[in-house]
């Protein structure tokens, strides 16, 4: 992929799954690499790739308690009083300031669904997003959560509907259609992030259909959006991937090939529910007024959204 081409401001925000505002705000800050062309603003992918590494670095280290001085951990303490909301979908940025609004100082962290149940287990975040599709079961969140917070009795939340689907060129031209053609020798795709919710799909129906990743060329080229991978389905880099059909909207040549309907839904711990925090975030979720913004957006299905659809 090439590190060098172009990015703007609303391609990186699609990538990194936050605001434009967000964007200036941390090119303000020196936290972002950017350049000028004119008046407009641009990016290249190695910029992006080094802010995404810059930011998992520093959550390493706020994590790992053991390595840090005697006079940091307090400010550690103090800084994990905050309410953090896991995940990377801009459903998510919304609410975060919908919940400052309301006087919750709602923080985010742009991790993928699994790695996201991991941060929950550990009490780094309070709530975290999730789509881990279970082959066995046919069933979204449900058997992960049980899995990766053991002993912990969790409340899951319906949040939107979205689909699922391969990018493919415009037109299909080598008429890509189910999970068995990535097997073929004369298709290249490029895949998502382990932990990502695309990723667990693709891996979940390869390994019913007993496809090993080996036999897929392109297999092991990772990237970490969906911006990213449509995009190299579009200049003719890669035959397919993998996203949801929101993205597919924003992308030039290309077509969406709808595969499944996933279910985004919030995760939190029982004993959190009651709290003002997940109390507030809940009478957010469930207003008419959240449910209209996100309803109006294509590739969001609200039926269903803040119901409590399983506790573990």
């Amino acid at each position: 992929m090439d590190n060098n081409k172009a990015l703007s401001t609303e391609q990186v925000a699609d990538i990194l799954h936050v605001s434009k505002s967000t964007i200036y705000d941390l090119i303000k800050k020196g936290e972002i690499t950017s350049y000028k062309v004119g008046r407009k603003v641009r990016f290249t992918q190695e910029d992006v790739d080094n802010y995404i590494a810059k930011s998992r670095s520093l959550q390493i280290a706020l994590s790992n308690k053991a390595f840090l001085q005697n006079d940091l951990v307090f400010e550690l303490n103090q800084c994990c009083k905050n309410f953090i909301i896991c995940g990377q979908d801009v459903i998510l940025d919304v609410l975060s300031n919908y919940l400052r609004l309301n006087g919750v100082s709602a923080l985010r962290a742009y991790i993928g669904s699994y790695d996201s149940l991991i941060s929950l287990y550990q009490g780094k975040v309070q709530v975290t997003a999730a789509h881990l599709w279970d082959g066995d079961t046919d069933q979204y969140n449900i058997p992960y959560v049980r899995r990766l917070l053991p002993g912990i009795p969790a409340v899951i939340i319906h949040l939107t509907g979205r689909m699922q689907g391969f990018y493919v060129a415009k037109g299909n031209p080598k008429n890509i259609k189910t999970w068995n053609d990535f097997a073929r020798e004369d298709i290249t795709m490029i895949n998502r992030e382990k932990g990502a919710g695309s990723r667990v799909l693709l891996d979940e129906n390869l390994r019913l259909l007993g496809i090993s990743g080996r036999q897929i060329n392109g297999y092991a080229n990772e990237t970490s959006s969906h911006l990213t991978v449509a995009s190299a389905v579009s200049s003719g880099e890669v035959d397919v991937a993998i996203g949801s059909e929101k993205i597919a909207k924003q992308v030039d040549n290309i077509d969406f090939i709808p595969i499944k309907k996933e279910r985004y839904q919030l995760i939190v711990k029982k004993d959190d529910l009651n709290t003002h925090e997940v109390m507030t975030m809940l009478k957010i979720v469930r207003s008419a007024t959240f449910k209209k913004e996100f309803g109006n957006i294509g590739g969001y299905d609200t039926t269903d959204i803040g119901k409590i659809v399983a506790e573990t």
